[in-house]
């Protein structure tokens, strides 16, 4: 055949493609204009999951009439102009190609009202991009946009449409995610004509967490961290789930960047590692988070229906993510009164912009960290000299225990973890408090008491190198040759001094003391491989971090091993000093509390 211009409806229809993937994909679409209209109540009605009818309504600044035929040509558009306006886009829309793609493969009505106009304007479209003849409609400020018979004109796509439940449970998914990056509008949601979702604004801090509740469940709220973190021009809020509070499925995660949703690998990975040895294993993390930064250092216009981005520095956000989170997690303690976490906040010399409605929220005193103790990494676990420390001098105490006296200057609710009464099967301390009992593994919580003294140490002196007595040759890419000649300094900063010696040849001829009986060439390949994919990696500290916790383990307090009531109140207050002491090593809770109400419960005692 020969070269040929391709019809515009056939045009719009391959970009429909791309676009719109099933009715979830036009529902996204249509919202995120609502949101860039400035709308403030967004009603969405379906009906058979989005098969016969997807209606969007708004009440935002709405289309003049004169527009209305360009909102439904392609590459049109009021919301850049300029290569400029594409690099520092902040509107969720921008490249023109929603409607008119939407349109090819269903019958669609637009009918809008601007504030001031007589009356709104209809009209109708077929992905023809022609015979626009506006109609006038008794609408109120506003728009419609009423999506019928999707994929009515391309049948093969119509067939891989799921059930009409599984569709609408994608629908409402979305709407789920989308209401929980704008907290200043409400949201309605019917499926044929039964009422769903009814999400009213919510600007005060209660009512944001009052949404989050009614999508995530109460549970996460009361077993959350808020997190309120900056730095280095960028900004991280939110709320992220305790270890503890965990599921089996990545189903209640949400990123958001500069108010988009949105999934991305760097991100991912990020959070994944600032949790790797507090969550138990295959057990995914939830969280709400809300990443802020200069939209120049963002490309949002990576993927056609904007799922994923770019960042212009991927290394400083990855370490910026896994820093927030890692440190958040690591200072809650025992007896806070409430989940948050504020971490100091450092002046920016990035030029200020526009932020997500979430962070206009006032910020409580800043928290400042505990300086950590100078300590040089020992050859063994070596514990400081504390009651618990010596327990193979310990004399077998009698069954029932009375608490040491406080100090006179102590007060009752001082230690949140309460003072020891007995040590239960030789294996679980009894604690009383002011307001019920806690039961602590002891050696779960021992075990987190020395793994984490045991990475200070290791963290505040140079990485100790261990030369190879015969260096190892390793073949490689060309690529990872140059990699890793490009990140020697990098490389030299984990302990491994690693040398070009060919085009793909490297030689390995140090790694980190701590891990000398490993296996040296997969942990240079598998950290080149994280740094072509992340551009940072955590094999290193990976694995020094698991010898280190191998040591606490063999190091700490045995099950079945007789403890004085002093040595249990010893190990009560190491806890409470001591960070992520709510897990052991391997994600599993140290300690649990029940309250005298809940005791109470069991008694049946006041009912």
């Amino acid at each position: 055949m020969r070269i040929h211009l391709l019809p515009t409806q056939l045009v719009n229809q391959i970009a429909a493609g791309e676009v719109v993937e099933r009715p979830s994909s036009v529902v996204k679409e249509l919202v995120e204009n609502s949101f860039d209209a400035g709308a403030r109540q967004i009603h969405i009605d379906i009906e058979q999951g989005g098969a016969r009818l997807i209606k969007i309504r708004d009440d935002g600044s709405g289309i003049d009439k004169d527009d209305l035929p360009l909102a439904l040509s392609r590459h049109a558009t009021s919301k850049i102009a300029t290569l400029d306006d594409l690099e520092h886009v902040a509107s969720m829309g921008f490249r023109g190609e929603a409607l008119p793609s939407i349109s090819s493969v269903a019958r669609l009505t637009l009918i809008s009202r601007t504030d001031g106009a007589d009356c709104a304007w209809q009209v109708r479209a077929d992905g023809t991009e022609s015979n626009f003849d506006p109609q006038p409609d008794p609408h109120p400020k506003g728009t419609t946009v009423d999506v019928r018979d999707l994929f009515y004109n391309t049948p093969a796509r119509r067939k891989f449409l799921k059930s009409e439940k599984t569709e609408f449970d994608h629908i409402e998914t979305l709407i789920k995610r989308m209401a929980l990056s704008r907290f200043d509008i409400g949201f309605r949601l019917t499926h044929n004509q039964k009422e769903i979702l009814n999400l009213k604004p919510a600007l005060a801090p209660a009512e944001q967490e009052k949404r989050i509740a009614s999508i995530c469940g109460s549970a996460f709220i009361d077993q959350c961290v808020k997190i309120d973190f900056a730095s280095s021009g960028l900004e991280l809020t939110g709320w992220v789930g305790l270890p503890t509070f965990s599921r089996s499925q990545p189903d209640m995660q949400f990123f958001y960047v500069n108010g988009r949703l949105i999934k991305d690998k760097l991100v991912a990975h990020a959070i994944k590692q600032a949790y790797q040895d507090v969550l138990y294993h295959g057990r995914q993390p939830v969280f709400v988070l809300y990443l802020t930064l200069d939209p120049a250092l963002v490309d949002v216009n990576a993927h056609p229906a904007k799922l994923e981005v770019r960042f212009r520095e991927g290394r400083l956000v990855h370490d910026f993510l896994f820093s927030a989170l890692h440190r958040s997690l690591a200072e809650v303690r025992p007896g806070q009164q409430q989940n948050t976490v504020t971490l100091p906040m450092v002046e920016s010399p990035a030029e200020p912009f526009a932020k997500p409605q979430i962070t206009e929220e006032r910020r409580p005193p800043a928290f400042q960290p505990r300086p950590p103790q100078q300590a040089t990494l020992p050859l063994s676990v070596q514990e400081e000299i504390r009651a618990y420390g010596a327990l193979h001098n310990t004399p077998v105490s009698p069954p029932m225990l009375s608490p040491t006296p406080m100090q006179a200057t102590e007060k009752k609710d001082d230690h949140p973890l309460g003072y020891a009464v007995a040590h239960l099967h030789n294996i679980y301390i009894l604690s009383e408090t002011p307001t019920g009992v806690i039961l602590v593994d002891t050696h779960a919580a021992h075990e987190r008491v020395s793994y984490e003294r045991l990475k200070r140490q290791y963290e505040q002196g140079a990485v100790a190198q261990q030369p190879l007595l015969l260096p190892i040759k390793i073949q490689v890419s060309a690529r990872e040759a140059d990699l890793a000649e490009q990140s020697h300094d990098y490389f030299a900063a984990l302990g491994l001094e690693v040398n070009r010696s060919g085009p793909e040849t490297l030689i390995l001829r140090s790694v980190p003391a701590l891990l000398a009986g490993a296996d040296a060439e997969t942990l240079l390949r598998d950290v080149l491989a994280d740094l072509s994919v992340h551009g940072v990696s955590q094999r290193v500290q990976q694995q020094a971090n698991a010898v280190l916790a191998t040591m606490a383990c063999h190091g700490s307090v045995r099950a079945h091993r007789r403890l004085t009531v002093s040595e249990m109140n010893a190990l009560l207050r190491d806890m409470e000093q001591t960070d992520r002491s709510g897990q052991c090593n391997h994600g599993r809770p140290t300690w649990i509390e029940l309250s005298t109400q809940e005791l109470d419960k069991f008694f049946m005692r006041g009912q």
